[in-house]
């Protein structure tokens, strides 16, 4: 059957079956990687550092429960530590916002909500040291390692956006965090210690992802200092706990920083997506 006088519409009665293709136009439509956008280095290293300052975040407070479950670390020091860690987080948050008026109302719903998270993490801490008292610690620190691994894993490490609303992977992520902390919390000696511990908890991984979100909006030196300060701070405060969990732990940063961004730039020359007329036709709309 000649193929003279064929056109390509579903409308016209054409003496072709529906699904016919001229066989000179059929490949000349052919594209590969059509929405292909290339990847460079330098970019996803700084994409990853929030994920690294996630990892540091998560190995700064390990390293501070074992100081104070073997009271290497007085629970009123990190209290005092939290505490101007808060206003000082606030300050920097209240300075990178650009809309003062609604920034001074919100500063005083942040200090009241505070306030009360303070009231009642005090009158809970009885009852939080108290919590896995029949529990074995081979259990608590697995149950812990593997709620810091989801905690990881579903952390928001986008840049902030004007929508407010957050995501259910955050929320969860911030929720594992924060019982992993609450069953090693348990383990403490005493009921500051556990206040204090629960408290630090709080910053780290409810309050600092807020800022963490609105320092990825500041210019590139920023973020870059900003991470390599938590990443030495984390990392010296785990050197003298053990040079191993330490050694890992600096293979794991380098590998997330460093290491990846080279593997998905490597790995996109691979990358091989045909589109041609046998895909779904999408419509354009004005």
């Amino acid at each position: 059957m000649s193929s003279a006088g064929w056109n390509k519409v579903l409308w016209e009665r054409q003496p072709f079956p529906d699904n016919y293709i001229h066989p000179h136009s059929f490949l000349s439509s052919l594209r590969r990687n059509p929405n292909f956008k290339p990847y460079t280095y330098w970019p996803l290293v700084l994409l990853c550092c929030a994920i690294t300052q996630h990892l540091a975040t998560i190995f700064t407070f390990l390293a501070v429960f074992v100081r104070l479950k073997e009271r290497w670390l007085d629970a009123r020091v990190l209290l005092w530590v939290s505490i101007v860690s808060f206003f000082g987080g606030h300050a920097l948050c209240e300075i990178l916002s650009s809309n003062t008026v609604r920034g001074a109302s919100t500063g005083s719903k942040t200090i009241k909500s505070s306030l009360l998270v303070f009231l009642a993490l005090m009158g809970l801490s009885p009852v939080l040291r108290t919590l896995t008292a029949a529990t074995s610690s081979d259990s608590i620190w697995a149950l812990s390692a593997c709620l810091f691994l989801l905690n990881a894993l579903l952390a928001d490490y986008s840049s902030m956006k004007p929508v407010t609303q957050e995501r259910l992977t955050s929320v969860l992520s911030m929720n594992a965090a924060i019982s992993s902390s609450v069953v090693l919390a348990s383990r403490l000696p005493d009921d500051l210690a556990v206040f204090s511990l629960v408290l630090f908890a709080v910053q780290l991984f409810a309050l600092f992802p807020m800022l963490r979100h609105r320092l990825q909006v500041t210019p590139q030196v920023v973020q870059i200092l900003f991470t390599l300060i938590l990443c030495v701070l984390s990392f010296v405060l785990t050197v003298p706990l053990s040079v191993s969990v330490a050694s890992i732990y600096a293979c794991i940063l380098i590998t997330v920083t460093f290491v990846a961004p080279g593997v998905l730039v490597w790995a996109q020359k691979y990358k091989n997506e045909i589109r041609g007329p046998w895909d779904v036709a999408v419509p354009r709309l004005n």
